[in-house]
């Protein structure tokens, strides 16, 4: 590692697909669903990425097509991904949002059983990559994804000598 850090922010956590209603539609009834990437800590390396930081995101996706999409969406955002650990035993994680109009609230439901960031553990990670940056993000859903999430958060938040924010709202 130089003494000048190649990315202003990483970020690591769990990067998922979000399947969406067409708007006034009810997830019992949908037909079809719009596929967009997400997850907080993914959507924050874009977003950081757009303003012109230098970002990357650092985690596990499915070597499938379904992680390659999401890989696309990162990589054309200006994210950087060579912190990604590419499996071949672990799927993406999604989740199913139904929007609604008042009085009715939005709809979320989960779905990560045996997703590749509910399987990834420190060991898998790449650390002298991870820590070339000036801040590590990650927010308060990593520790009790899954029973590796919380020595990975341990590790990310007492290792390092950069500063680190964590979003406990998520």
């Amino acid at each position: 590692m130089s003494n000048t850090p190649k990315f202003d922010v990483t970020t690591t956590g769990e990067a998922m697909l979000r399947l969406s209603v067409p708007a006034g539609e009810r997830l019992e009834s949908a037909q079809q669903l719009d596929v967009r990437p997400g997850g907080a800590e993914a959507n924050l390396a874009v977003a950081l990425a757009r303003i012109g930081r230098k970002s990357a995101w650092a985690g596990s996706l499915p070597a499938d097509p379904l992680g390659r999409n999401l890989a696309n969406h990162l990589r054309v955002a200006g994210v950087d991904l060579e912190g990604v650990v590419w499996s071949k035993e672990h799927r993406m994680g999604t989740y199913y949002v139904e929007f609604a109009s008042p009085p009715r609230a939005t709809q979320v439901i989960y779905d990560r059983a045996d997703s590749c960031a509910a399987n990834l553990v420190p060991e898998d990670l790449h650390w002298e990559y991870i820590l070339d940056t000036r801040l590590l993000h990650l927010t308060g859903i990593t520790p009790p994804l899954s029973w590796g999430g919380a020595p990975l958060s341990k590790r990310l938040w007492s290792g390092p000598k950069q500063p680190a924010s964590r979003s406990v709202s998520t």
